[in-house]
């Protein structure tokens, strides 16, 4: 019946007042009955009108459902984007605790999901304790001294204050740099001095004009920042290539239209394609002129891979015009996001293995990469994640999500409904509160050094003099429960020259026949 649930809820308090006191039996009953009768008379909600008062079980187990299921059901190695020996890693590491691991892997080593790094006989201890990477091209008159490892493009207003500052203040302490995101460059990026990557999306935050358009003059202004080390154009993200996004004015506060240049209450448009260039040469062009506006400073470029005969686009343009970029950023389709259709995180982009070798013989096939460092995002979080990359073609990686988990973050996926229990991606002030900078900055800055630590353990089992002579031959992976090879017979890796001297030799020759530098525009 359809009062059955009811009665049964009302017997069952009303039973409890009269053992208690009738008062306080009241004060149970009478809200219960009141939400019980709005329940019946109310039209939106099926379940509502048929099962009053027990229906909002329901609710209540979707709203617990993610960490009952982190914390609850869950085994180790299940879990995503992040399982919970991944996360539990970052955790340990970022708070100083026992990072080691007892009894033996509990990955199956005769499944799919084993690969591994070949150790040496003898390992070498001699290595140097740190490495950095110089970026910038012989066109670039302030190149900068990169960490191996560093925080990924995240902006204020998807992330708070307060985890903004923590960021910045671990990443000054720990002399790596914080890329801002594309949101601009707001007063918690500067707060404690920690090393700027201004990235600069189709929305132009921080250089643009009334109209949206790109403001040269602004740009100068931050650019010649001395926090500020480089610039990046962002061209795609992993989660959400090729789509564009409103921060709808009712979330644009004065601190956000600080940073981004915008008016107080407005939508804040990012467009799905720049409207400063719309072909190879006019992006590269555009980096050149970044590159005097900002008086010398490396640009690159970020981007998920997508058609490959755009990214041999570039590679000519850089060729016919002399332009060259001094870095670039290929973000794999597992990368992370605030919040976008589900359609494109699951079904659209190259994920950050295949993308990091395209783009990898793109550069060594065409002769460009001694110019141009090549850098990895997406779910970089510990030193072997590292080392893969590197064996890749990577000079350096960078890492989002794993430096939310330093700061707190339970992977609880609120990150779209300001309702962040941690503090980390939400704009409320209440939640804010919990995340306190001071406190977490420190865990930012030990994640970084021990993972940087763990990585250079592996490049000494490898018995290797430095993470750049990780080589394919030197990583394998399981075709099958028997069957297992390396990465180099696995993938197909160019060599220097190969794309311009012979493409057809190469799986790309009809991408390549199809790239022309004035176009991004597949030609037949």
């Amino acid at each position: 019946m359809r009062f059955g649930p009811t009665l049964v809820v009302v017997l069952l308090t009303t039973l409890f007042g009269m053992v208690g006191s009738l008062r306080w039996g009241l004060v149970f009953t009478i809200p219960l009955l009141v939400v019980a009768v709005y329940d019946f008379c109310q039209r939106r909600h099926t379940l509502w009108r048929n099962y009053p008062l027990l229906a909002h079980v329901r609710w209540m187990m979707e709203d617990l459902r993610p960490y009952a299921r982190a914390y609850l059901v869950e085994g180790d190695l299940e879990g995503r984007p992040f399982n919970h020996q991944q996360r539990a890693l970052v955790y340990a590491r970022s708070k100083g605790q026992l990072d080691s691991h007892p009894f033996g892997t509990e990955l199956d080593v005769y499944s799919d999901e084993y690969e591994w790094l070949a150790h040496s006989m003898t390992p070498n201890a001699d290595v140097p304790a740190e490495w950095r990477v110089d970026v910038g091209s012989s066109q670039c008159d302030k190149p900068y001294s990169a960490a191996l490892l560093n925080i990924s493009a995240m902006s204020f207003g998807s992330l708070s204050a307060n985890a903004i500052m923590a960021l910045n203040k671990g990443a000054a302490a720990g002399n790596f740099y914080h890329d801002t995101g594309e949101g601009g460059i707001s007063r918690y990026h500067r707060s404690h001095g920690g090393d700027l990557v201004w990235e600069i999306g189709s929305g132009y935050f921080g250089c643009r004009k009334d109209d949206g358009s790109f403001d040269p003059d602004r740009f100068a202004d931050n650019a010649r920042d001395d926090q500020v080390k480089m610039i990046e154009i962002k061209i795609s993200q992993g989660a959400k290539p090729g789509h564009g996004g409103v921060l709808p004015g009712t979330k644009v506060t004065e601190e956000i239209a600080e940073a981004r240049g915008v008016t107080v209450g407005t939508d804040c448009i990012s467009p799905a394609a720049h409207s400063t260039f719309s072909t190879p040469i006019g992006m590269l062009e555009w980096a050149a002129k970044l590159r005097d506006l900002s008086g010398g400073k490396p640009i690159g470029m970020k981007l998920c891979v997508g058609k490959p005969h755009e990214v041999f686009a570039v590679i000519k343009a850089m060729r016919e015009t002399g332009i060259v970029l001094d870095y670039i950023v290929v973000d794999g389709a597992e990368g992370g996001t605030g919040a976008a259709p589900v359609e494109f995180s699951n079904r659209v982009g190259m994920p950050l293995r295949e993308g990091l070798i395209l783009v990898r013989n793109a550069l060594v096939g065409s002769g460009l990469k001694p110019e141009i460092k090549l850098a990895a995002a997406g779910k970089v979080h510990s030193g072997a994640g590292m080392a893969m990359n590197f064996g890749l073609g990577a000079d350096f990686c960078n890492a989002g999500r794993a430096f939310m988990f330093a700061l707190g973050c339970v992977q609880s996926l609120k990150c779209h409904t300001d309702a962040c229990p941690t503090g980390v991606a939400t704009q409320d002030s209440t939640r804010q509160r919990g995340l306190v900078p001071m406190e977490k900055a420190e865990r930012v800055t030990r994640f970084q050094r021990h993972t940087l630590h763990s990585f250079r353990e592996m490049v000494i089992a490898m018995g290797l003099d430095n993470p750049w002579q990780i080589a394919p031959h030197l990583m394998s992976e399981r075709i099958n429960g028997v069957q297992s090879d390396s990465f180099e017979h696995l993938y197909r890796f160019l060599g220097p020259g190969q794309l311009l001297d012979s493409p057809e030799s190469t799986p790309y020759a009809k991408a390549w026949a199809a790239a022309r530098a004035d176009t991004f525009r597949e030609v037949a």
